[in-house]
């Protein structure tokens, strides 16, 4: 009998494909000046530069006005992109002649996010009675132990609830609420699919970075007489604010 019988069996699986959920930030341009865009991209970076390092990003230009969608040099946004150490994976909107530039970059093309139109939502509607409203499904993550230095945690749907320590480089993310029963060092990023209302809580703020809804501050923002006392942050007016519960 042949020694070798292992080769009629079937192999082990070396790749596996399957869909996922990734959490990518979204640079939007909101004007065809690019000197403009540069100057104020350079301002945001500089208040977390080791945050956005070689940080994936989306490129979305759909809240450019169509008639000066290609006065935008994409070429040289892209240069200026991975100048200031971004990696770009992916564009949404832009013309015709940006997109097929983005292509030659290898860059993924990605359907853009539109609105119903203004003459849809005016079309009368007839009345019907209003159904009382449903509490969302939403789950909680719950970690006992401390989340150490390059661990990336993101709970996605829910809140996100930690019972220790945060280190300097760990990241937590949530789609809703962050709760931190320890010092926070680290980042922390609540509601990261654009929920406004979404509050962090923590005993103990030292955090790197701290983001609300794609709003964000760094440590040097931080007062730091609320050190190793509870409290909240959440969003007033478009800027966090941190205060004693």
């Amino acid at each position: 009998m042949p020694e070798n019988v292992a080769s009629s069996s079937s192999p082990t699986a070396a790749v596996e494909l399957k869909s996922g959920s990734i959490t990518l930030p979204i640079l939007k341009i909101l004007s065809p000046q690019l000197e403009v865009v540069t100057t104020q991209l350079e301002d945001k970076l500089g208040k977390a530069p080791e945050f956005f390092r070689n940080a994936p990003i989306i490129l979305d230009l759909g809240d450019l006005p169509e008639a000066e969608k290609d006065a935008l040099d994409f070429a040289l946004l892209l240069q200026t992109v991975h100048r200031l150490s971004l990696a770009p994976v992916g564009m949404r909107g832009g013309s015709v002649k940006q997109q097929q530039a983005a292509q030659a970059e290898k860059l993924a093309i990605l359907a853009e996010v539109r609105s119903e139109s203004p003459a849809q939502e005016a079309r009368p509607q007839a009345k019907r009675p209003i159904p009382p409203p449903r509490q969302p499904l939403a789950s909680t993550k719950v970690i006992d132990q401390p989340v150490r230095s390059g661990q990336k945690i993101y709970a996605a749907g829910g809140d996100l609830i930690v019972m220790a320590q945060v280190s300097p480089g760990a990241e937590i993310m949530a789609d809703g609420n962050i709760h931190v029963y320890g010092p926070l060092k680290g980042r922390a990023l609540a509601g990261v699919q654009g929920n406004l209302e979404a509050r962090i809580f923590c005993t103990d703020l030292q955090a790197q970075l701290i983001a609300i809804g794609g709003h964000y501050r760094t440590s040097e923002d931080e007062d730091a007489s609320l050190r190793g006392r509870l409290v909240q942050i959440h969003l007033k007016d478009d800027a966090l604010v941190v205060t004693p519960v």
